[in-house]
């Protein structure tokens, strides 16, 4: 989908990966009159591959899609679409620049997120403060029901740090049972807010199940040498990294460099994507990471066949699906309601039913209810293992076999 360019910076058309989305607080919409919907993303930057991954192809996806159907329907009307996109250049004071602009000049009607917890926190405020919604699915942290309530309007869709440290324990208790590790686990995570959040949750959760954490290191955001860790934890036979893409592909790269061959091995975002599969090939079957799908639903087969179609990739085995899956459900609010006023929209998305490619929800939680939130790499895919109680949980293949020799 190419984009074509507006008088100003930005541009009208596709969209391609990363997750938040708001409406303006507006009234009524003159009958044939565009509907406005603009986004500032990581198009540049070392957010960039992890925007263009979960977020972008969605946003295209979702346009397409609006197209096809001939607009948005607001209520009984249909209006075409109008898209604005700037580039946040993977900096926060950019982010807050770029989001303004869409406000204040642009004047869009549905405001979409950026990738990433410490941008959508970024320009949370002006989101709030200017009436949009915002909700996102990269945007993890143990604050969230707090900014639910300082935020009436966010929908963190991926809920709280704990929400995804725990499942990753479970597993490793799980692992610990079947006698493929014992009680040593060692730790490593980014020196950010989501690396803090992730870690604390899990030391919590790890010392809940009696593990002994031999091991505990944060590294600097941009870190590509984890030689030195291998070397130090090599004996150990359950490891876990809360990690971004970059560091993921280091981590796992240094591993097998240096034959560091844990039984369970967890990394963090970046594993479920496509380029970390399409990079490591079958050599990563069987390592954890975040995320999941149900791999025997008929709609998320779908849904991965209509993303590969329009955006000429595979989703993410992640946050893809919950970006997409609340899109449709404010395209629903929207419809139902006949508005583009953000309190209504608000209000029927957090007390209405949706039809989505994650089947009927609910967000009266403002977070997306059952989801995968930690899987096992398969042939390209996440196959969702934890929760435990999510429905469609795949098998728990272990121990994770040797690393191939290079």
């Amino acid at each position: 989908m190419k984009l074509t360019r507006r008088q100003t910076m930005a541009s009208l058309a596709g969209l391609g990966m990363a997750p938040l989305l708001g409406l303006r607080p507006r009234k009524a919409l003159a009958s044939g009159a565009p509907v406005k919907i603009g986004y500032a993303i990581s198009l540049t930057g070392p957010n960039a591959g992890g925007a263009g991954t979960t977020i972008l192809p969605n946003y295209h996806l979702w346009v397409h899609e609006l197209r096809e159907k001939g607009g948005l329907k607001v209520g009984d009307e249909m209006h075409p679409v109008e898209v604005i996109e700037y580039d946040d250049r993977s900096n926060s004071e950019e982010a807050v620049r770029a989001v303004e602009r869409l406000i204040n000049q642009d004047q869009v009607d549905i405001l979409l997120a950026p990738w990433g917890t410490a941008m959508n926190l970024a320009v949370g405020p002006l989101f709030d403060r200017h009436g949009y919604i915002q909700s996102t699915p990269t945007a993890i942290t143990d604050r969230a029901p707090d900014l639910i309530q300082r935020w009436g309007r966010f929908f963190p869709l991926s809920g709280t740090a704990a929400s995804w440290a725990e499942p990753v324990v479970e597993l490793m208790n799980e692992a610990r049972e079947a006698g493929h590790i014992d009680d040593d686990v060692a730790m490593i995570s980014v020196a950010d807010a989501f690396g803090i959040d992730l870690a604390a949750a899990a030391r919590r959760a790890f010392g809940e199940y009696g593990f002994n954490l031999v091991y505990d290191r944060t590294y600097p955001v941009g870190t590509q040498d984890f030689s030195s860790i291998m070397a130090e934890i090599r004996d150990v036979k359950a490891f876990a990294a809360f990690s971004y893409p970059p560091d993921t592909v280091a981590i796992t790269d240094n591993a097998q460099l240096h034959s560091f061959n844990p039984n369970v091995m967890y990394v963090g975002i970046g594993g479920a994507f496509p380029m970390f599969t399409d990079r490591f090939g079958a050599s990563v079957d069987g390592v954890l990471t975040h995320g999941g799908l149900n791999m025997d639903d008929e709609r998320t087969l779908d849904y991965i066949a209509r993303h590969e179609a329009v955006t000429g990739r595979r989703p993410d085995s992640a946050g893809s699906i919950v970006m997409y899956a609340a899109l449709e459900a404010m395209e629903q609010a929207i419809e139902r309601t006949g508005s583009l006023d953000n309190d209504v929209i608000a209000e029927e998305m957090k007390t209405g039913s949706f039809d989505t490619v994650l089947g009927e929800i609910s967000l009266a939680s403002q977070m997306m209810p059952d989801i995968f939130k930690v899987g096992q790499i398969r042939d390209g895919y996440v196959v969702g293992l934890g929760p435990q109680d999510v429905a469609g949980r795949g098998e728990f293949i272990m121990p994770k076999q040797p690393w191939p020799a290079r």
